[in-house]
This record gives C-alpha cells, structure tokens and sequence, in this order.
C-alpha cells in the first residue's frame, strides 16, 4: 500500500457572500475531490490544540502525525534545520519577514502592508538580506537567507519567552500595539527599525517604488524558538517517505522526522509554482519505492493573505486538476494500491486573511475499497460536507494513525 497525503495550504474557508454565500471550496470546480469525496471517507479534525495558536508549524506537525503539545518548539527552528543551519542549544531562532509598511516618519505609527513584501522574489530577497547583514549582523545575531520573502535570524544565547505576533496577523492594522514585548524586545525592535532606514535607500527597493510594486521596507521577527527534535517518522509508522514543499518550514519538519526531501524546479511557494511538476514529483518517489509522500502546496493560504478570492479559486482548481486528478490517474494506471488523504492544515478565511483554529475537513480516498454506502450520499468534498459526515477527531494528531492504519 502507497499512502499520499495532500496539503492545500489554508484551503478551507468562511462563506463569502460574493460567492452567493458558498466558500472557494464550494464555488470551485473540484470535480477531482468531489469525486473521491463520493467514494471515500469525509470528516474534519482539529489540526490546532485549542490553547495553541493558529500557526502553520503546529498544524502541519498534527497532519503529520506529531502531538505538538509534545513536539513543538518553536516554527522558525524547523525553518531553519530546512536550510542546513547547525543549531546550539542555546540559539535561538526566529523567522525574518520582509515586509511592506506604510511611510510614517516614526516606526510605530506605520500600518502593516504586507507580510510577504508582494510575494517577494527569493532573489530579490537574498540581495537584501545579504545587504542588511552587513550593517546588523553582530557576533551573536546572525542572519541567513530563505525562501522568497522568508528568512531567519539566529540569536546566539538569546530570550525565548519574548512576546512576538506574525506579520500575516495585523495586516492593515497599526504595528505600535503589536511590536515585541518582554526580555530582548528593545535589541528585536532596534534590528526592525534601524533595518527600514536601510531598506528605504535600498536601489531595488526605489526601483520597486518606481514602478509601482510593494518595497521591502523592513523586517519582522517572529515565531522564535529552540532546536526542535521528533520522533522518526520511519519507526514510528513503519514507513519510508519523502516531503515535496517549497516552504522551509515543512522542509524542515520532514527532515527532522528523518523523511527525505524532493526537490521541484519551479516550486515557489505561490500560485505561480509548477503544480504539475509537484504531482509529478510526487508519483516518482511512489513508484521509485517509497511508501509515503507528503505534499505540500502554499498557493491558497497566500491568495487569502492577499484577501485575493479570484486567485484563491484559482489555486484551488489548479490543485484539483493538475495535482489531485494526475496523481489518482497516474496511481491507478501504475496498478499500486493506494491510500490518499487531502486536508488543509488549517483555514485561512479570506475574511480576515490570518489563520483560523477552526477544524479543518478531510477525505480518505483508498483504492481498494469503495465507502459509498448509499445512505446519505456526499455531494461533494467542503468544510459543511465534511463537518455533516459526523467523524471527527478533535485532536488532530491522531488522523494520522486512522489514514496509515492497515
């Protein structure tokens, strides 16, 4: 048996009235999720402990299997073990946004743009990061490129219950009330700040002004934590596996679980990424010899970040299409059975454009059963089919030892 678990990041949503009151989910064409939904199993699971917040670490950590009441410590050192960084025990990471702030003479009065500096090519970001080192960098504060707008700051010995938000939290919204508090928030704030009069003089940053595009205009700093450690996936399922995902967070967790990591040229981390190259990735490891692949897709949690409705739509027909409906096509021809599960790792309504700890909906597609019953036939795969099946695990983790169970 093949398993594949299918991630559309922040897939899951609120009604939208524009959308005549139905979710993207709803308005999309999913034919290929629809059609699984009909013949397999729904239902939703709590993917975020209900006194943990809403962040992509946490969620991802519970689709995968990893209690993070046990396992968590921190998003940006999973980041961080994705980019090879050798971490003390005494470092403390955290993951470095370029952003986009309005102009106000003084820091604390600016607004909150953009979290991803307009989605942020990572070539772009890597001059600037490169730049800022050389005017910020001290023998205990390092700083190390990532992908696209996402980056990473290594402070050596540094405070870890310093109270930091994410970027992708206050958008719109006045930075003053929501600049870091605690031990370490004056050095935290001095690096935000003293990097925006940097980056304003920054020739890519006037030459984006000059036509028209969103500058990097600061840093954020956020999501801290220490070296994290899991269990080995492997042992603790009994399966060899890969992870496919441009953002090196989820990279960072399959390394940490011992799961090989597939690269894909063209993967960005937004809608413009090679989907079908994703898919294509993803049978290979499968027919090369793997058990498991997790694949990751970020396009429809950044489309909601943008509070885009159109291109979250989008997004999610391209999934549907050139990823879920290749990878069943390609499975079936390969005459492997197989078990396939799709779920967002949490919601991201376009409504308030952040994360949400709402359950998440899920379904179960195995090749070598049909579930339709006939009762109460599912018309389709969305959130209110999911929550109308009844199965529901409210700790999320444990969806996992359902799907693999044999």
């Amino acid at each position: 048996m093949k398993y594949i678990i299918i991630v559309p990041d922040g897939m899951a949503d609120k009604k939208i009235e524009e959308l005549g009151d139905r979710t993207p989910m709803e308005y999309a064409d999913l034919s290929s999720m629809d059609s699984l939904a009909r013949t397999g199993e729904t239902g939703t699971a709590r993917t975020i402990p209900p006194d943990m917040s809403p962040g992509s670490d946490i969620a991802n950590l519970s689709v995968m299997g990893y209690d993070p009441h046990k396992y968590h410590t921190g998003r940006s050192p999973l980041e961080a073990v994705s980019l090879g960084l050798e971490l003390k025990e005494d470092d403390v990471v955290f993951r470095c946004n370029l952003i986009t702030l309005t102009n106000e003479p003084e820091y604390t009065e600016r607004k909150m743009i953009d979290h991803s500096a307009g989605e942020l090519k990572t070539r772009d970001s890597n001059i600037l990061i490169d730049y800022l080192k050389a005017s910020l960098e001290t023998d205990d504060i390092k700083f190390f490129q990532g992908v696209s707008y996402r980056n990473i700051v290594v402070w050596k010995n540094g405070p870890i219950g310093i109270k930091l938000i994410p970027p992708h939290d206050i958008l719109e919204k006045k930075i003053g009330p929501y600049l870091p508090k605690g031990e370490g928030a004056n050095m935290i704030l001095g690096l935000m700040a003293k990097s925006s009069k940097l980056l304003l003089e920054h020739p890519l940053n006037r030459e984006k002004v000059d036509m028209g595009f969103k500058p990097a205009n600061s840093i954020w700093l956020w999501g801290q934590g220490r070296r994290p450690y899991l269990d080995n996936f492997s042992e603790k399922f009994g399966l060899s596996g890969s992870v496919i995902s441009a953002v090196d967070l989820i990279r960072g967790i399959g390394k940490c679980a011992g799961l090989d990591i597939v690269e894909v040229e063209g993967a960005t981390g937004t809608i413009e990424t090679d989907f079908s190259g994703k898919a294509k990735a993803a049978v290979d490891a499968l027919l090369s010899g793997k058990d498991f692949v997790y694949l990751h897709i970020e396009a429809p949690d950044e489309c909601s970040h943008q509070g885009d409705v159109s291109k979250k739509i989008r997004a999610l027909e391209l999934i549907d299409k050139e990823v879920v409906g290749y990878i069943k096509s390609a499975m079936d021809k390969s005459g492997e059975d197989y078990r396939l599960m799709i779920l967002p790792d949490h919601p991201t309504p376009i409504s308030i454009r952040t994360h949400s700890s709402d359950p998440v909906p899920f379904l179960i597609y195995d090749s070598t059963k049909d579930n339709d019953s006939g009762d109460t036939p599912v018309t389709g795969f969305s959130e209110h089919t999911a929550a109308a099946s009844g199965l529901h695990f409210e700790e999320g983790f444990k969806l996992a030892d359902h799907f693999f169970s044999r």
